[in-house]
């Protein structure tokens, strides 16, 4: 059913990266009038989230990644380095960074990237099609009610430009995107010191950097965590010149790996992973197959691409396995997988993923040789308060217990992943109404169908109600393979944004029959060359749309596609199945999302292949 009365609304709850992303393409996308309601209940989060918002991001804190990876466009890879270096406001910038030239390597700090998303975001809105519009709320998104085909989405303390609403507020959407981003987790070990003045718990806040900032020089510091954030905090330490002695504690002891100067991403083809039939022995076999196979593999990556850096062979060979999981996976029984996730996700991450050396070297050094940084593996049982206002770290070792007493305690202890425990009251009303229902599988974030949709106890969507980012978690590993570090994988987010914005119009638009799977399915297998020549010449011109920063762009684009589909309905051969208009925009649109959403190549590849380079859009 379509809501005629009134101008359809999408409401996207949260807008850090996958909020704004999503509205980009909501912007981009749409051929009809459709307002689009982006609601944050942090101002300081806008564009940004815990992992870009300024006031808790210092100058020093950058991308893990170099600069060339990310652009809030896969097709359009290297957007964001031409953004900083041509149209970027660089006058309160500090002096190393105002006279930077970006490049694809080059490491670039996080608190300009609010900056980089709003500017996006801005275009778009300007560059939307005539009654495509932005609305960007402040408010809490707290509870929501599906009732059939839409959705009353209730808000907390909503305000927007019009200056409407204030208190709680209803709003009534056809269709509401969840991007919250990631859960904090409380760790128990801190109880007691939560509140203390020596004990960071938000590493990422305007009171940690503050606090970071404030710190004597000489002050003894521990860090719980060995990961991507602790190196963070340990080399914001180092770079304003401390001198006091820095623990970092974690139960893995791992820490992240340097990619190389020149790193790019590629994609290897490797063959799967060989764990000897289909038959499942247990846990600890599939673990030792599996380090078997890796070694293997990664002596094959060695031995037969000699221009990989060694620092980069694990991300290579785990990028290649991801196809070949979700098979194997299947056969490992939920309580088993937990465990495995749980026992080996640190070390998972630091094969999948690495940091620039701009964050690393300055730590390894102070590592080195016994040196100012020191490395503590053991689990962290307690941290309790003295007399003397410092804290006592209580850390367990395979043989023993040892202390660390220090004067700041920083907890980098990580995100909360499973949703029965988030401190969230949106999250807990979907999951008391089950709305939405914790991942069965791997306890990680909640239920998804294969476009996002949250799932509700009966197996379908439980409403017009789509998924993007942290919350997917669980689904991305079973679904696609995709393990590691899944808050820094900035490439599924972007394809989430992708998939859901083109779902939504799916359904919202008249211009699309979204029970089409059956002519989708005709369209990309039909033997007739010259059909399928009409096709793909469709498609590549709607991925082209897709793609079109500027309306007139999109125009041009649409008048031509729509030319084409005209053609197609005159050669396609019908197989007794009724051919119409819009089931054929649907099949193209949803063959043209694929296109874009090609994890299987580079982006830089990805745009050759799609044929951006020649783009009719000047800007792309």
């Amino acid at each position: 059913m379509k809501c005629a009365e009134r101008s359809r609304r999408v409401v996207i709850v949260g807008a850090g990266l996958g909020g704004t992303a999503t509205a980009i393409r909501l912007l981009r996308f749409a051929r009809e009038p459709v307002q689009v309601v982006l609601v944050e209940r942090r101002p300081d989060y806008r564009g940004a989230g815990v992992a870009y918002h300024r006031a808790g991001n210092h100058w020093h804190h950058v991308f893990n990644i170099q600069a060339g990876r990310m652009s809030v466009f896969r097709e359009d890879v290297d957007d964001f380095v031409l953004w900083a270096n041509h149209e970027a406001d660089r006058s309160d910038w500090p002096v190393e960074w105002r006279n930077f030239t970006f490049t694809e390597s080059a490491p670039a700090p996080r608190r300009i990237y609010p900056d980089y998303l709003a500017s996006r975001l801005a275009e778009a809105a300007r560059e939307a099609s005539e009654g495509v519009t932005l609305v960007e709320a402040g408010g809490e998104v707290v509870d929501l009610e599906v009732l059939g085909d839409h959705v009353h989405v209730v808000v907390d303390d909503y305000s927007s430009p019009a200056g409407d609403g204030g208190g709680r507020t209803v709003l009534e959407a056809d269709h509401v995107v969840l991007a919250t981003g990631l859960e904090t987790k409380q760790p128990a070990f801190a109880a007691e010191v939560m509140n203390h003045p020596s004990f960071i718990r938000q590493p990422y806040s305007e009171m940690g950097i503050e606090r970071f900032l404030g710190l004597r020089r000489d002050a003894v510091v521990a860090i719980v965590g060995t990961l991507l954030s602790a190196y963070d905090s340990a080399a914001l330490l180092l770079r304003r010149g401390h001198t006091g002695k820095i623990h970092m504690i974690s139960r893995s002891g791992l820490t992240p790996r340097t990619y190389p100067a020149d790193h790019r991403h590629r994609v290897l083809s490797l063959p799967p992973p060989r764990l000897h039939g289909d038959v499942y022995e247990g846990r600890e076999d599939l673990v030792r197959r599996f380090r078997d196979e890796w070694e293997r593999a990664c002596a094959t990556v060695a031995r037969e691409f000699p221009d990989v850096s060694p620092a980069v062979i694990t991300e290579r060979v785990a990028k290649s396995w991801e196809p070949y999981l979700p098979e194997i996976l299947e056969r490992v029984p939920s309580s088993d997988l937990r465990a495995i996730l749980d026992g080996y996700g640190s070390l998972l991450a630091t094969l999948r993923v690495g940091a620039v050396a701009y964050t690393t070297e300055i730590v390894d050094a102070a590592m080195a040789d016994g040196g100012q940084v020191v490395l503590t593996s053991g689990r962290v049982e307690e941290i309790r308060g003295t007399d003397a206002g410092t804290l006592v770290v209580s850390v367990a070792g395979q043989a023993s217990t040892r202390t660390v007493e220090a004067d700041l305690v920083i907890s980098n202890f990580g995100r909360e992943s499973d949703y029965e425990r988030v401190d969230s009251v949106l999250w807990a009303n979907l999951l008391r109404k089950e709305i939405a229902l914790p991942h069965r599988r791997t306890g990680r974030g909640v239920e998804v169908d294969g476009r996002g949709n949250l799932v509700g106890p009966a197996g379908g969507p439980s409403g017009p109600i789509s998924v993007v980012g942290g919350p997917r978690e669980g689904d991305e590993i079973v679904r696609y393979g995709r393990t590691g570090a899944f808050a820094f994988n900035l490439a599924a987010i972007k394809n989430h944004s992708v998939e859901v914005a083109a779902t939504v119009l799916h359904r919202l638009e008249s211009c699309y029959d979204e029970q089409a799977g059956e002519v989708a399915a005709r369209l990309t297998g039909t033997p007739d060359r010259e059909a399928n020549e009409a096709a793909q010449r469709s498609i590549m011109l709607d991925v082209r749309r897709m793609a079109a920063r500027r309306r007139a762009d999109r125009q041009a684009l649409m008048a031509r596609l729509e030319e084409s589909i005209q053609v197609m309905r005159n050669i396609s051969p019908s197989g007794g199945i009724s051919v119409t208009d819009r089931k054929l925009r649907f099949a193209i649109n949803a063959a043209a999302t694929v296109r874009l959403n090609d994890l299987s190549v580079t982006p830089r590849d990805l745009r050759s292949i799609l044929g951006l380079a020649d783009s009719t859009d000047s800007s792309n």
